[in-house]
């Protein structure tokens, strides 16, 4: 039975203290609410990656030790709370043109799979805070996330608040689920040493320091790995030049504008090549065009595609063009197109996984129950079937450079697959207009820093309205853009062939996490049945047996 002192007494009324925060619930759903805040806050935007710790710590407090026969429905809802804290402010740019539904919708989406973790947490820490398997669970949730329904929705994902944060040089080791599970880590040794601190002197302890005193130290050692470990970024350097033609507006109208849109690629374009001739610029090996520079089919208008090839010329280099084709009818297809002076169109990308209600719009008929904004998308994007890689002639030999066409990048395998096929350089092609002047770009341009960490590449990512940068394998960003400005980024980039550990294990290492996550929660919960059929002793038995310190204790990450 619970006193009001947060202790529980057995049958026999024998006092143990609770191993974790014991207060009323509403007390719970407010630090849920806390913890979800400080997750936001450490998005790039805000940048305060260390709120990352203190948001997971906080929730697996909240979610420990809850009233015996309620545990998974409270932290459920315990978790739907962190969630809709979490991703209702950070996720607003999906509604700036879209209206209040959309963005809402997304934002509860997302918060259910918070839901489902904190579910999980209330049935693995029936007992108090257990670190290791409770980092095993957030990587499992994020890995359901990215993946279902619709191919996932991996945004703001704990890993890509941390590119200016310590463990961010993890992602070389284990990719962005070796970040998040580190994060996840500290969070949890420090939220379990929290416990141990606080606990009551005259109650028996709620963990033993044998416990806390591991996940402290595995705690330590992860920043002591990460730290030190190095980035390289030798390699022939490579010049290449980024165009930001800008739109004519912010929103959604930009379409309506396409060849103002085209006219400021081609003029940028035209203008890096007077600089090169006069010498105010390096000749680049390669002209790298956004998302969407060309939303004119350059092969069914004419006038379009002569344009296109004729800035190509005028430059004299390789120069890839985000376009929309109007293929396969009725679909239209968002794609990378490689021209070479000269020659015309002489290969293409098409994006493997167009989004979902932004590109292409699942059960029309059904969700438009719920909003008629379904209609704004008026033709469906085909999805790609191959792997973008293409081999571009320079003066210094061919490269391999794979295009990767906006929220591809926050996709594990997308970004994976193309380097373990060879790539020397990705490119990110974006376009942020849609998205006004809110805090997407730059979340998506930390995605792209983590991924040149990860896979150990220079990555230029470039948008039509910013913000776009050159990056070095070591996540650093170079000539960065800002919003709705006009901006040719000409430099050099470091090539790199050796392949990174991510690279070599690909999902390995989240398999593994996701592996733990699944047993864990299976014996928990089946010791949760058994203790209500009567098979093992109850909670209230146990706490009124005498305990020590060397007693077993559910918190033991073993």
């Amino acid at each position: 039975m619970a006193r009001a002192d947060g202790s529980v007494t057995g049958p026999n009324g024998a006092r143990a203290h609770r191993s974790a925060y014991a207060g009323p619930m509403v007390i719970r759903l407010l630090l849920a609410v806390a913890a979800g805040l400080a997750l936001w806050l450490a998005q790039p935007g805000y940048d305060w990656w260390p709120l990352a710790f203190v948001g997971i710590a906080l929730f697996a407090l909240v979610t420990a030790s809850l009233p015996e026969g309620h545990q998974k429905r409270r932290g459920f809802v315990l978790g739907m709370v962190m969630g809709l804290a979490t991703f209702i402010p950070t996720l607003s740019w999906s509604g700036i043109y879209v209206g209040a539904f959309p963005w809402f919708a997304l934002a509860t989406a997302s918060a259910v799979y918070i839901g489902f973790l904190g579910m999980a947490l209330a049935v693995l820490q029936r007992g108090g805070v257990r670190v290791f398997v409770g980092a095993a669970a957030w990587v499992a949730m994020e890995a359901v996330r990215s993946s279902v329904p619709f191919g996932g929705f991996p945004w703001a994902r704990v890993a890509f608040s941390q590119t200016d944060g310590p463990l961010v040089h993890l992602a070389s080791l284990a990719g962005a689920p070796g970040v998040t599970y580190a994060v996840a880590v500290i969070a949890g040794a420090v939220a379990l040493l929290g416990q141990y601190l606080l606990a009551r002197r005259d109650a028996a302890p709620a963990v033993r320091l044998r416990t806390v005193t591991m996940a402290v130290a595995a705690a330590a050692l992860m920043l002591l790995i990460s730290i030190p470990w190095p980035t390289p970024t030798d390699g022939e350097a490579l010049t290449v030049a980024g165009i930001q033609g800008n739109v004519p507006q912010a929103g959604l109208e930009f379409n309506a504008q396409r060849r103002a849109v085209l006219n400021n690629h081609l003029a940028l374009t035209r203008s890096v090549a007077r600089r090169v001739k006069t010498g105010a610029l390096p000749q680049p090996e390669v002209v790298l065009w956004p998302e969407n520079s060309s939303d004119i089919d350059p092969t069914r208008d004419p006038s379009a595609g002569l344009a296109i090839e004729s800035a190509v010329e005028a430059v004299g280099v390789p120069t890839l063009v985000g376009a929309v084709l109007q293929e396969p009818s009725p679909n239209v297809s968002n794609t990378s197109l490689l021209y070479q002076p000269g020659q015309g169109i002489t290969d293409r990308y098409v994006k493997q996984r167009p989004a979902p209600f932004a590109e292409y719009i699942p059960y029309r008929s059904f969700f438009r129950f719920f909003s008629d904004k379904v209609d704004l998308v008026t033709a469906d994007f085909a999805a790609g079937d191959t792997v973008g890689l293409m081999e571009v002639p320079t003066s210094k030999g061919t490269v391999r450079i794979a295009p990767i066409i906006c929220f591809e990048v926050a996709y594990d395998d997308l970004t994976r697959d193309p380097v373990k096929g060879g790539a020397q350089l990705l490119v990110v092609q974006t376009n942020n207009a849609t998205f006004g002047y809110s805090d997407e770009s730059v979340q998506q341009l930390a995605i792209s820093r983590l991924r040149a960490i990860e896979h150990g590449r220079s990555i230029v990512h470039v948008s039509t309205v910013g913000e776009s940068a050159l990056i070095t394998p070591d996540g650093a960003t170079h000539q960065q853009s800002e919003l709705f400005t006009a901006k040719a980024m000409v430099g050099d980039v470091p090539l790199r062939t050796a392949t990174t550990l991510a690279t070599r294990v690909g999902r390995i290492p989240e398999l593994g996490w996701c592996a733990v996550a699944a047993i864990a929660i299976v014996l928990a919960w089946n010791r949760e049945r058994g203790r209500r059929a009567g098979t093992v002793p109850t909670q209230d038995r146990d706490l009124a047996r005498p305990q020590t310190h060397d007693s077993k204790d559910d918190n033991d990450d073993a």
